[in-house]
């Protein structure tokens, strides 16, 4: 079930209906807008199909993808073998992934963002610190 502002917010992608796919850098789930996945599969049609690197990314990229839409109550029904693919047990997170929206079990959701792989200030830096969009005046 859907929180109640989310289903406010995403009343078009509602009516339009969603992808649901195995996220490919993590244990989660990613919730595709049918307006953001029609984007995404014009990328991947424009792909050289006679590359082999193209089409082993194409399949494992669609590798577990389903339509879901929501019922009458905002509800979506994932799939069994997604929700295996994301461990997911009892309670869910849903996240902000730009476009998308990543669906996680709580608990790995958890594990993933205080996991001390590095220092978030560095990475943050390195990604983002070399931005040149930054209005005048602020630094």
């Amino acid at each position: 079930m859907m929180p109640s502002a989310l289903k406010k917010q995403l009343a078009k992608e509602l009516q339009e209906g969603f992808v649901v796919k195995r996220s490919v850098f993590n244990s989660c789930l990613e919730l595709w807008p049918m307006s953001e996945w029609e984007v995404m599969m014009k990328k991947l049609n424009g792909l050289n199909r006679f590359v082999k690197k193209n089409v082993d990314f194409i399949r494992r990229f669609t590798a577990g993808v389903k339509l879901v839409e929501a019922d009458a109550s905002g509800r979506l029904l994932i799939p069994k073998d997604l929700i295996a693919f994301a461990s997911i047990t009892k309670d869910i997170v849903l996240t902000s992934g730009g476009n998308i929206i990543e669906i996680w079990d709580a608990v790995g959701y958890e594990e993933a963002v205080s996991n001390d792989d590095g220092d978030f200030a560095a990475l943050a830096e390195e990604v983002m610190g070399d931005q040149n969009d930054i209005p005048d005046g602020l630094s």
